[in-house]
């Protein structure tokens, strides 16, 4: 078995309900492909969510990611890919609402739209890293999506190593899979044309395409 970010064999069993994995090299966390949930599974607990604009929680999590993390940038921008928007898309509401031209994908609930046709100078993808089955892929693919000098915004809680990862409320759900810290997004900065701008270290982070 092999990193499904960076390829190192260097990965060891985390000894919790045997099918968890965690990369030395990146110390991405993973479970085993065996025990990934199924399309259908995902898009049941998904539908459970109340991430809605009636949610006034959640809308502020939104507003406070684009204070901490965007606020200076946005007369940078023009064009935005919301990525994994979700049946509610929140985020994209607020960005559209400041004059920016916002483009809503999600596999379960805007799989029909043409994202690839376009690129952006602002990819956000809040909650959605974490669900990812082959994060290289996903973050290959973004970077063919953005424009020189545009931003990658993601939001997902950062681990704090195997020690903790036990009686850590985040892997509960079941539909995530794929756990990031800072090393793992410092090893996506060393490997790709991607500089990280600036991130609170717990569950969010900036990166820039160079």
């Amino acid at each position: 078995m092999e990193c499904k970010l960076c390829g190192s064999a260097n990965i060891k069993k985390i000894n919790i309900e045997d099918k968890y994995y965690f990369c030395e090299n990146c110390e991405l966390i993973f479970i085993e492909k065996a025990a990934e949930p199924s399309a259908k599974q995902e898009y049941e607990i998904y539908q459970s969510h109340e991430n809605t604009p009636e949610n006034e929680g959640y809308v502020n999590m939104f507003k406070d990611f684009i204070n901490e993390l965007l606020a200076e940038h946005l007369d940078e921008i023009e064009e935005v890919l919301e990525y994994g928007c979700g049946p509610g898309p929140v985020l994209a509401d607020i960005l559209e609402n400041k004059g920016l031209n916002v483009t809503k994908y999600d596999p379960f609930f805007y799989p029909e739209v043409e994202f690839k046709d376009k690129t952006y100078d602002l990819i956000t993808s809040t909650e959605v890293f974490e669900h990812f089955q082959n994060p290289k892929e996903e973050v290959e693919k973004l970077l063919k999506l953005m424009n020189p000098g545009a931003y990658l915004a993601v939001m997902t809680s950062f681990h704090e190593g195997i020690e903790h990862f036990k009686d850590w409320w985040y892997r509960r759900d079941s539909t995530h899979i794929t756990f990031y810290n800072l090393k793992t997004f410092r090893y996506i900065e060393n490997n790709y044309p991607l500089k990280i701008i600036k991130t609170d270290k717990e569950n969010s982070i900036l990166l820039k395409k160079e």
